[in-house]
């Protein structure tokens, strides 16, 4: 019988799986650092057990310490949520030597698939479409002479990486020759692994993924796409599903490709497939994720699969709980990652206590969050502090609801990304689609209003509060802007963005 399950990580994701894991009924054991005594996922848990000091890899990286605890604690199943351990083929294989049910793909699966080189020659094994670049492990020199192959500007990447992380952007050999080394130890103390690859840099590109689910059974779903092309510096800002960019016969060839690189392999779980959509409308293999992904949310939403739940289901050899022809995504969905960072201060890390928390909510509203009031952001983990989700029948109520939302957000007390959500959701290139992997960078440079902005505001502000104590009516429905203009288009019978 399985009736406790152990999630290996924090935050968030650590929220969400506990929360699934209550509605069937399975009891929860959490674990912490000593920095995270007083975080949201200790206390929402059945259990919970310290593991070490603040650094991750003193706590939340140390797989033995967590699998004593699972033993300990008698839990059958380790979650490992996203990040982490999620994506260590040694630490799913040390799960299954003591007798604990990792929830995720086989360690051979993870450990095929974690080089990222090796999972290019995989595609093209399968007739997939790849990026130029290179398909092994290469020294110094090597890459130096395959970048003039391949042609700047191009990508340096970390052969283990994940998430973003490790990858610069080339345009020179001089800037390759400065990059190797860096890169070399940065992959190295990360991830473990020096080893790097080079890919071809496609401009103006869109990040198209597949989101798939498969039994022990070999039976395999794919849940439709997502479009993850707001970007800061390789890493995801804003998600939606589906993706704008695809039209019909983009959008089955690529589910097709998605679902025919996981039957090669084998794959058993939920895992997400990475493609880039060029300009002129082909698809390139990335990469296979073989775990939980952060904007899984935006897919739950369209199609009303708990993904958790599915991968639950899948770790103790149940079927699948939908066929094919049973997913049918409606709808539109949006996810804003809420980070602690200043944008306006070159995207600094900010650390501090929660002194004021007010949570949005209402209809289509859904907020993933790992923080409190009172509870301290440290400077020892990732950023991310929630996921803020609208859905809506199309496009447009989506972002209405997700302009309101941003709106009733507020977190006092350490320095958000919230306006910068707010200036991008009013944007005319994000209400057209009109954008790509770099347009964040490229096109929208974030900017702290004027002093003299502040005081105009202040200005209207006293204004209006003389006029309330005065009683006169004051008049707010004719400043009309963006977010109400497309309000209105929404309820008039205006077609989708």
């Amino acid at each position: 019988m399985i009736n406790k399950v152990l999630v290996a990580n924090r935050g968030e994701i650590a929220v969400r799986v506990l929360r699934t894991c209550k509605e069937l009924g399975l009891e929860t054991v959490a674990v912490f650092s000593e920095a995270d005594r007083e975080a949201p996922h200790v206390r929402f848990a059945d259990e919970a057990y310290c593991i070490g000091p603040p650094p991750a890899k003193e706590s939340y990286l140390r797989g033995d310490y967590i699998i004593q605890v699972a033993v300990k604690a008698g839990a059958q199943l380790i979650h490992p949520g996203y990040g982490f351990l999620a994506e260590s083929p040694t630490f799913a294989r040390a799960c299954h030597e003591a007798g604990v049910t990792f929830v995720g793909p086989k360690p051979e699966t993870i450990e095929q698939l974690s080089d990222k080189a090796a999972a290019r020659r995989l595609a093209r094994r399968r007739r997939l479409h790849i990026l130029p670049g290179t398909d092994r492990t290469l020294d110094d020199d090597e890459l130096l002479t395959s970048a003039e192959r391949i042609g700047y500007p191009l990508l340096l990447k970390a052969a283990s990486g994940a998430g973003g992380v490790g990858i610069r952007t080339i345009n020179s050999r001089s800037e390759l020759e400065t990059a190797i080394p860096t890169a070399r130890r940065e992959a190295r103390s990360t991830f473990g692994d020096g080893a790097l690859y080079l890919e071809k840099l496609i401009e103006n590109a869109r990040h198209i993924e597949v989101q798939l689910l498969v039994d022990a059974k070999g039976h395999i779903i794919h849940l439709g796409e997502r479009e993850c092309s707001i970007q800061r510096r390789h890493q995801k800002l804003i998600e939606e599903a589906p993706s704008r960019a695809l039209d019909p016969s983009q959008r089955r060839r690529i589910l097709r490709a998605a679902v025919r690189i996981v039957r090669a392999v084998g794959y058993i779980g939920a895992g997400t497939v990475e493609f880039l959509l060029d300009p002129q409308g082909e698809f390139y293999f990335l990469k296979v994720n073989p775990c939980l992904q952060v904007e899984h949310t935006v897919t739950e939403a369209v199609t009303g699969v708990d993904i958790v739940k599915e991968q639950l289901r899948i770790a103790i050899g149940r079927n699948l709980s939908y066929s094919q022809k049973e997913v049918k995504p409606r709808g539109w969905a949006l996810e804003c990652r809420i980070l602690a960072e200043d944008p306006f201060r070159n995207y600094a890390a900010s650390v501090g206590r929660i002194s004021r928390l007010r949570e949005p909510g209402g209809p289509g509203v859904r907020l993933d969050s790992g923080i409190c009031e009172g509870f301290t952001i440290t400077p020892y983990y990732d950023s991310l502090l929630a996921k803020l989700v609208t859905w809506g029948e199309t496009r447009a109520v989506a972002i209405v609801r997700m302009r309101r939302a941003l709106e009733e957000y507020q977190i006092h007390g350490v320095t958000t990304n919230l306006d910068l959500h707010r200036a991008l959701l009013n944007s005319h290139r994000f209400f057209g689609g009109q954008f790509h992997t770099q347009s964040l960078e490229e096109q929208f440079v974030p900017t702290e209003p004027e002093e003299e902005d502040y005081l105009a505001a202040a200005l209207t502000t006293a204004l209006l509060d003389w006029r309330r104590r005065a009683g006169g009516r004051t008049r707010t429905d004719g400043a009309i802007n963006r977010w109400k203009m497309l309000g209105r288009w929404e309820l008039l019978g205006g077609g989708d963005l």
